[in-house]
């Protein structure tokens, strides 16, 4: 299911994307770590584990959090592995209009990669779907150029839990803040690890 709407097949990597736009600056930048997952899928493969219930659960309860909170996601990146595909099943419906890409660049991706694929959208605020290290390094690298944020940067040194947020800003000098990090434990959640 595609809440936001028709894809067309991105060129390259045999994703999706929707409809593009004109390219804008990205300002904002929410790091979504898939949910919970089965501990082995049938295929035997690590791309294809699916979500547990908790897992889906716990995406949908994290997409209601975030728009909750007044964020509006304007282009979301999604790994095409199964269980990022599935978180933003579960998350997608709280961002009505975000275009959407599944990538199989994100799977594996490291944080410069991960960095680099955000910033090339034509959005102000994009949302990526995937994995760690690759989320929790970038979460950690961005949340160090923030001097305000020093517990911040405690949290994020546990690692970014399954189905955690972590939302940043940019500003026009370049600088980055902090927006948040958000964990499913703490609004009634509980897949952590």
């Amino acid at each position: 299911m595609w809440p936001t709407g028709p894809r067309i097949e991105s060129e390259g990597d045999g994703g999706w994307r929707g409809g593009l736009g004109t390219k804008e600056l990205m300002r904002r930048l929410i790091l979504l770590r898939h949910g919970k997952t089965e501990r082995a899928s049938s295929s035997g493969r690590d791309f294809d584990r699916a979500l547990t219930a908790r897992g889906r659960a716990d995406a949908r309860l994290m997409g209601r959090v975030l728009a909750g909170r007044g964020l509006r996601v304007d282009r979301a990146l999604v790994s095409a592995a199964a269980r990022a595909v599935q978180t933003w099943d579960e998350a997608g419906p709280a961002f009505p209009g975000a275009e959407v890409e599944v990538t199989r660049a994100l799977y594996e991706a490291d944080a410069a990669e991960v960095l680099s694929l955000a910033q090339a959208e034509p959005a102000e605020c994009v949302l990526v779907v995937g994995h760690n290290p690759g989320l929790h390094e970038l979460a950690q690298s961005l949340a160090a150029r923030d001097p305000q944020e020093e517990a911040v940067r405690r949290t994020l040194q546990a690692g970014l839990p399954t189905a955690a947020a972590a939302v940043f800003g940019f500003g026009d000098d370049g600088a980055v803040t902090v927006e948040g990090v958000f964990s499913p434990r703490e609004f009634g959640g509980g897949a952590e690890g």
